[in-house]
């Protein structure tokens, strides 16, 4: 059965099934595009669409980062130690084809354990994107990162929703894909889970060692509580 598209940039550090089932398919964007194509020239609609991440129970009293042009940066400091903002494609798998899409917009909202300990990895990687790494590069500072513990593994419980309506996920997705919750683990812990076994509702598959595990819940309602489309395949990685 084919499966249904999950993103590029589904979430940081993820992992895309068309990266493992089509490895020798050339990607189409192979290096970084014009910065200009990945920001929001508006900064209140990127408040607006990063917020659209999570349930208003959650998102409005959350910090916002918005992209700027050094990293993101804290344009609404939040109450709840929720973290909202929107992703851009080098957050993906290092060997995602759409590492450098330009039109990848993913809206997500860290809990507290994941903001502590898996969004410091986000930022880092998005300062060194915009001041010039190649990807090459930037494999090579996050393994020289990890073996100083810099960066860390994922704190028990870390975890982010993806619930907009209105992101752009993948050029397959063609637009959001499904509201999904994702779990951040260290790297191996896929099996633990029964992740994409047939009939597990939970998605996922560990990439290279450097990359943290992640797993995918897809759910049934967007941030704004409207029922999400069921799926005309099932959803498999």
């Amino acid at each position: 059965m084919k499966a249904y598209p999950v993103s590029a940039l589904v979430l940081f550090l993820g992992f895309s099934d068309r990266a493992y089932a089509q490895e020798e398919k050339a990607t189409s964007y192979p290096a970084m595009a014009p910065i200009a194509q990945y920001r929001i020239a508006d900064p209140q609609e990127e408040i607006a669409l990063a917020r659209s991440a999570a349930p208003p129970s959650i998102s409005a009293d959350a910090a916002v980062l918005v992209l700027g042009s050094r990293g993101y940066e804290t344009v609404v400091k939040g109450k709840n130690g929720f973290v909202c903002f929107v992703e851009r494609s080098w957050a993906a798998g290092f060997d995602d084809p759409e590492f450098w899409n330009p039109k990848l917009r993913a809206p997500n909202c860290f809990n507290p354990p994941a903001a502590r300990t898996v969004l410091p990895e986000v930022l880092e990687r998005t300062r060194w994107v915009l001041a010039g790494a190649s990807k090459q590069q930037l494999i090579e500072k996050t393994q020289a990162a990890i073996a100083s513990h810099r960066f860390k593994i994922p704190e028990a419980g870390a975890s982010s929703f993806m619930l907009s309506k209105q992101g752009y996920l993948s050029d397959d997705a063609n637009g959001p894909w499904l509201p999904h919750v994702m779990l951040f683990l260290p790297h191996g812990k896929a099996a633990d889970w029964g992740a994409s076994k047939d009939g597990s509702p939970v998605l996922g598959r560990d990439g290279r060692s450097i990359e943290t595990t992640i797993l995918f819940i897809p759910v049934r309602s967007w941030s704004d509580g409207s029922p999400a489309p069921i799926p005309a395949e099932q959803h498999k990685m």
